[in-house]
Formats: structure tokens, sequence, C-alpha cells
């Protein structure tokens, strides 16, 4: 299984300025890359998860109009289709500083998993944590599980692309397995919260960049071995301080 390598995205090309690269199982070409780099490309890419979350009726936890700005995503990744369409996406924000700066810690706010769950991102600051946030998959993709695979694989490459050990997040229960295939724990002894409402069991989940490979399915581990090897080098795009990250896999 082979990808093209990383390259810059020609001028004439939608994400211009984002680094490109193609998921293996589709061949989808994937953008990475902060949201001004591409305006255009990341509201597009934020409209298909709103889209996405409304049907669910969770847009709440969306935070659109709040995040919509671009400013506290510190770079997005988009799956593009051979059509052009944005099909998948999600965003990182971080490294954060400060416990309050994670957004998934207000999940928790007032309930019983709230010192734990604060305690766990207090643990991880002092070596880099980020969070990923608004996965989505366009529900129509005939590709949509492979998208689903790629968009949980997103959620490595951003904490090693922003120089980050531990990527955190929250998770509904349906999706456990999705983000568990890619290298993530769950954290059980933190109590779920219902987040964004009642009718979800939502988990406290994390990423550890020395650990996440014993942790991930083979395939899943095989593919991320593939796509990590394209980001092994240091290539500067704005605002983001991309890691060196050979050997880390």
């Amino acid at each position: 299984m082979a990808v093209e390598p990383i390259e810059r995205v020609p001028a004439e090309s939608p994400g211009h300025g984002m680094l490109r690269f193609q998921e293996p199982r589709t061949g989808f070409t994937i953008l990475v890359g902060p949201p001004e780099a591409d305006p255009d490309l990341w509201r597009r890419n934020m409209d298909g998860a709103l889209e996405a979350y409304r049907r669910f009726g969770a847009e709440e936890a969306l935070e659109y109009d709040d995040v919509i700005d671009g400013a506290s995503t510190s770079l997005f990744f988009v799956a593009l289709d051979p059509d052009g369409q944005v099909v998948a996406g999600v965003r990182a924000e971080g490294p954060h500083k400060q416990v309050d700066e994670m957004r998934a810690v207000a999940s928790w706010a007032g309930l019983d998993g709230d010192p734990a769950f604060r305690r766990m991102v207090a643990d991880q600051i002092p070596d880099g944590v980020i969070e990923c946030k608004a996965g989505w998959v366009a529900r129509d993709s005939e590709h949509r599980h492979a998208l689903a695979d790629w968009m949980s694989r997103a959620c490595v490459h951003a904490a090693l692309l922003l120089g980050a050990r531990y990527t955190s997040a929250h998770s509904p229960e349906h999706a456990l397995n999705l983000y568990r295939s890619s290298g993530a724990n769950v954290a059980w002894w933190i109590p779920p919260s219902s987040y964004p409402d009642d009718r979800y069991r939502t988990f406290a989940i994390w990423w550890d960049m020395e650990t996440y490979s014993s942790v991930a399915t083979e395939p899943q581990a095989e593919i991320l071995e593939i796509e990590l090897s394209q980001l092994a080098e240091d290539i500067p795009l704005p605002r983001i301080a991309w890691a060196q990250v050979k050997g880390l896999a």
C-alpha cells in the first residue's frame, strides 16, 4: 500500500499553501493546514460538519458560531473526492497551556468525572496536549467507513504535526471502537458525560504518541506508518510549529 509523496498544493488547486497526500484505501486527496491557508475550504469543511451533526440533532457539540472564524483552530484536515468535494474532515486545537483552554473539559463541568478529567489534562499539559474536534464523514460517500478510519487516524497526525505527545477528545459510546482502532485509550475511570444531551454517553479518550501504535489495530497501524512516513519532514506552514516526527511513530 503506497501513497503519493507529500507535496505543496499547486497554486491553481484548492488548498494552496496546505500539505497534500493521498489516503491509501480510497485514493482521495487529504489536505492539511491552518484555516487561513484556505478560508473557503475551511468553511466548506465546517459546513459539512454542521450538516452531519444536524442529522443527529447534535449541532450544539460543534460550537459552529464560536469556531467558524478559525481563530481557535491550529490546523484542520479535509478529504477531497475525485470531484473536489469535501467529504470528511476534523480540526485540532492546541497545544494547550491551561486546563480550561480545552473545550472537552466543559463537557464534564459539575459532573462526577469533572475532577478526574481535569487532573488527566493537567498531567498531559507538560508534554503537550491537543484536542481533536468536529470529526465528520459525508453520509452519502461510498467510502464512508474508510473515511471514518482516516478521520480517527488524523487525531494521531495532528499531535505529531503540532509537536504534542497527547491528543485528547471525547467520544460517544458507539464510536469508541473507531477511535481505539487508531490507538486511542478510553479513560474508564472517568464517568461518562451526557454531552451534548441525555441521548448520549460520552467518554473521555486520548492518544499517547509513545504508545498509540501498540494500541491500534494492525490494519490501522500499517496505514498510520505509511501516512506518517510522508509527514516526517519538518515543513513550515503558517501558525503551525511542525514537529520533527522521525522515530516517534
